[in-house]
């Protein structure tokens, strides 16, 4: 309905661009760090991992970036993550499974899908207890993570300010972020990304490994 001269159409409200969002994000980065003694930010360099990577270490360097590395990552994500590592000077801490895939291999076969009898098991020794081990050594009182609206249905229970592991506060900065804005972001700021990535903990986009369901 158009508007007119005496009644006037009602203003439209503003786009939300790429650089709305990313301000945004640096402001809740910011307000959050100001209150943190002991933040962490976990990545498992997926695809637009990168983006919150870069993010927070435009506002604080040094923070401790955990990354559970399953052992099963792809040759590219391992030279990817380097790369990351030393162009981002990453404080990373790679959190290895007291299990190793060749032994997994050797007593149960190849990793196992959803619904199979060891799959709890394969999730517990390869992503969730070396997660806990991470955050038990390090005692967090800021968790910064990637998560965003869209990608599982648990996460959309979630926001932007949730309560995580050992009642951690968890903040997911991106969290209203679309696949359009990570990709915004990676091309304004000329950042890398991982094309070639797996998790056999996670084999499908809207399930959960469990990572964010602990308590």
């Amino acid at each position: 309905m158009q508007g007119t001269l005496d009644h006037p159409s009602p203003a439209r409200p503003p786009a939300i661009t790429g650089d709305t969002r990313e301000r945004t994000a640096l402001a809740l980065v910011r307000a959050a760090l100001e209150h943190a003694r002991r933040p962490v930010l976990t990545t498992n360099f997926r695809p637009g991992a990168v983006a919150l990577l870069h993010l927070v270490q435009r506002v604080r360097r040094g923070i401790p970036v955990i990354w559970v590395d399953t052992g099963y990552n792809t040759a590219t994500t391992y030279r990817y993550a380097a790369a990351l590592e030393a162009r981002l000077g990453l404080a990373l801490q790679t959190c290895m499974p007291r299990v190793s895939p060749a032994r997994w291999a050797a007593l149960h076969g190849a990793p196992p899908r959803p619904g199979e009898a060891t799959f709890e098991r394969f999730v517990e020794d390869f992503k969730l207890e070396p997660f806990r081990r991470a955050f038990d050594e390090l005692r967090p009182d800021l968790w910064l993570t990637g998560i965003r609206r869209g990608q599982t249905a648990y996460r959309d229970t979630l926001g932007i300010r949730s309560r995580g592991y050992g009642g951690v506060t968890r903040l997911a900065p991106l969290f209203e972020w679309t696949d359009a804005d990570v990709a915004g972001y990676l091309a304004r700021h000329a950042l890398p990304d991982n094309d070639d990535y797996i998790d056999p903990t996670k084999p499908g986009s809207a399930l959960e490994c469990g990572l964010q369901q602990q308590q």
